[in-house]
């Protein structure tokens, strides 16, 4: 628990240095996206044994790096550009490589690097409180993922999916769901009265089903990706993180809030003035 903690603390570390550095240096954040979706894209390939395979590594990792810079534009080009690249590989390899590989490696590039890029996208809402933003988004996972554990080892008694992941429980879900409810506005509070003095509007009703929607989100993507190493026969995506295992075990949730944050905030904005 120990390890778990300290590494938490550096990755929240981590996150607010990207948000004070943003006005000086935007590019930050996108650097930042790029860099944990090649990790978890290395980690994903590393976990299906294809690291060998530089014909289906190569694209994918190339395209992890590019999608957190591009315009959606511009994304789906890049797209467009591994289908090609990926399929063909199928076919010119095709004694090396199967429709199986192919298809979990294609739905995992498209899926992790566009969520992911749905931080910068966020940050690009508001030019003015973007970053909060993007806090939101990934805390919504965070904070629900530390709650529901710490909630889990003191009153866990009812297994919430056991043969997926057993150390689940239902008391920890349901710690997980009311701390998040609470942060975000706390987060809000903070943000109007702490940092600006009342002189912005946080609208809390986002900020309340972003706490209480984004938990279970952050549950489904924690345990999809559980799904996905059983069929990987792996513990963890990698060791990188003492307590929290591989980027892409720290980052499964996020991929599922990003993107649900960014439709809830884009049609009910977290800040105005």
């Amino acid at each position: 628990m120990k390890q778990r903690v300290l590494s938490g603390a550096v990755l929240v570390l981590f996150v607010a240095a990207i948000i004070v550095f943003n006005t000086s240096f935007p590019l930050g954040l996108n650097i930042a996206v790029a860099l944990i979706s090649v990790t978890a894209m290395h980690e994903i390939l590393n976990a299906m044994g294809l690291q060998k395979k530089w014909f289906l590594c190569l694209p994918s990792l190339v395209t992890a790096a590019a999608v957190p810079f591009c315009s959606e534009d511009l994304q789906l080009l890049v797209y467009c550009l591994f289908t090609a690249l990926i399929f063909s590989a199928m076919l010119l390899y095709h004694k090396e490589t199967s429709f199986k590989e192919v298809g979990v490696l294609y739905s995992m590039v498209i899926l992790i690097p566009s969520a992911l890029q749905c931080l910068v996208a966020l940050r690009d809402l508001n030019p003015a409180h973007g970053m909060y933003y993007v806090l939101i988004a990934v805390f919504s996972a965070w904070v629900a993922d530390a709650a529901a554990y710490f909630a889990g080892t003191f009153f866990g008694k009812h297994k919430l999916c056991p043969e997926i992941s057993p150390k689940k429980t239902v008391e920890g879900a349901i710690g997980g769901l009311v701390i998040n409810v609470l942060f975000m506005v706390l987060s809000g509070v903070v943000l109007s009265q702490g940092i600006y003095g009342g002189t912005v509007q946080v609208h809390y009703l986002p900020l309340v089903l972003i706490g209480f929607f984004g938990s279970p989100v952050s549950i489904l993507g924690d345990l999809s990706f559980s799904v996905i190493k059983r069929s990987c026969h792996i513990k963890d995506f990698g060791s990188v993180i003492p307590g929290h295992g591989g980027i892409l075990d720290r980052f499964d949730s996020v991929i599922f809030t990003a993107p649900f944050v960014y439709l809830l905030v884009s049609w009910l904005p977290l800040v105005t003035g």
